[in-house]
């Protein structure tokens, strides 16, 4: 169990989500010593494809892809999880626990209406983790206010427009395979089981690449990654802009 401040806490509604939408940006970081944790909020036991057992275990083997420290799943109710206060003293407890420098979750908006409800419980849950008055403890021991630096917002199915994009180049092999370890979601050859869905075309997992290639040629590298931002992004000079 880590109990020490972490960089990147990153939040995803179901299990895969993470992989598809900041993979990339999480390997490249981490390559740089910046550690990671994951929280899927579900199990994804609504999906089409696959059962929880089998999301578990892909679940792991994207992760030590890309070599994150640790993975939580909260169990929510798929589908059907809701913006409470007992979900969100779950994820302040998360998040005063890992003291993140920077929390990334779900878009606002999405295709996948549990995306944009993540987003929105995650986000709350961060306003209310600054609040000292909001009580929690982990182990016993009463746990101190945190509030990051910085959340963003990852993006999945619809093509929102970024606030900023990170430079992946080089990491874009460990993102498709952090993806393609969900056999059971994405495509792959002569895979018979379950039914056919949006995201387990070969039409689907070739956007992934494609994405990741049009926002680097539109930035004038080879493959990034967009995200929104929460707040206006500074920077303490205009040399380091790109």
């Amino acid at each position: 169990m880590i109990n020490n401040q972490i960089d990147i806490l990153a939040f995803g509604a179901h299990p895969d989500d993470v992989e598809l939408g900041c993979a990339g940006t999480l390997a490249k970081s981490i390559s740089e010593g910046k550690s990671v944790v994951i929280v899927d909020l579900t199990q994804g036991e609504l999906g089409s494809r696959g059962t929880v057992e089998t999301r578990y275990n892909e679940a792991e083997k994207a992760g030590e892809i890309l070599g994150i420290q640790e993975r939580i799943n909260l169990k929510l109710e798929d589908g059907f999880f809701e913006n409470n206060r007992e979900n969100q003293l779950k994820i302040i407890q998360l998040i005063r626990r890992y003291q993140p420098r920077i929390i990334i979750t779900n878009p606002p908006t999405d295709r996948h209406p549990d995306h944009g409800k993540a987003c929105e419980l995650v986000c709350i849950s961060v306003f209310l983790s600054g609040l000292l008055k909001v009580k929690t403890e982990f182990e016993g021991v009463l746990q101190k206010e945190w509030r990051p630096f910085q959340v963003y917002h990852y993006i999945q199915w619809d093509n929102l427009e970024p606030d900023f994009v990170v430079d992946i180049s080089g990491f874009e092999s460990i993102k498709l395979d952090s993806c393609m370890a969900y056999e059971t979601q994405f495509y792959k050859k002569d895979f018979k089981e379950g039914k056919i869905t949006p995201i387990s075309t070969k039409n689907f997992k070739e956007s992934i690449l494609y994405r990741m290639k049009d926002l680097g040629r539109i930035t004038g590298v080879d493959y990034a990654e967009g995200f929104l931002a929460q707040r206006k992004i500074s920077v303490k000079n205009i040399f380091d802009l790109h």
